[in-house]
């Protein structure tokens, strides 16, 4: 496979996982961060809320077994999940998380635990879809293909222009591809 066809690979599957509301701008932000001093920003960063989050997810579960169900330590600890989430631009599972937020204001312990199961699968999913992105970008990268990490020196508009890329807004995101 060509240089151009692994990159347009990774750019078509970010665009996917931002159409399908798997990530929102925020993921787009944290790319934006990334240079060539620290090409591999993004992913220590997703591989950083995993590892945490396995943590949060652990907690939430055990306090949802306690009898009585205590509903504000649930209700921090999803905040704080949520919180995570949204730093790396999770929509699916922050949206869910906001769910859960809202059955254990009601103190609907049913509501909780639905809810806790759908935010499970929507962070293993977002997971896996992820793992794969960056596989593409290893992929991208063995292969020879332009980094999209941009140098310290150098403007977005500069490195757009260089690599060529082409930008355009649609819902308020911004996209790039190859002319």
């Amino acid at each position: 496979m060509d240089k151009n066809r692994h990159l347009q690979r990774q750019l078509d599957m970010k665009r996917s996982l931002l159409d399908q509301g798997y990530l929102d701008e925020q993921f787009i932000q944290l790319e934006e961060l990334q240079d060539d001093d620290n090409p591999d920003f993004v992913e220590e960063t997703v591989t950083t809320f995993y590892n945490n989050s396995a943590r949060f997810l652990q907690n939430i579960e055990h306090t949802l077994g306690d009898c009585p169900i205590d509903f504000p330590k649930l209700d921090n600890y999803m905040h704080h999940f949520k919180g995570s989430s949204s730093s790396i631009g999770a929509t699916r599972v922050k949206n869910e998380c906001t769910r859960f937020i809202e059955y254990c204001q009601a103190a609907n312990a049913q509501g909780c635990v639905r809810t806790f199961l759908q935010v499970k699968q929507e962070h293993a999913i977002l997971k896996a879809k992820l793992e794969t992105y960056f596989q593409m970008a290893k992929s991208r990268i063995a292969a020879g293909a332009p980094s999209l990490c941009r140098s310290k020196n150098t403007s977005f508009a500069e490195f757009a222009s260089y690599r060529k890329y082409k930008l355009f807004r649609k819902s308020d995101i911004v996209y790039r591809y190859l002319k």
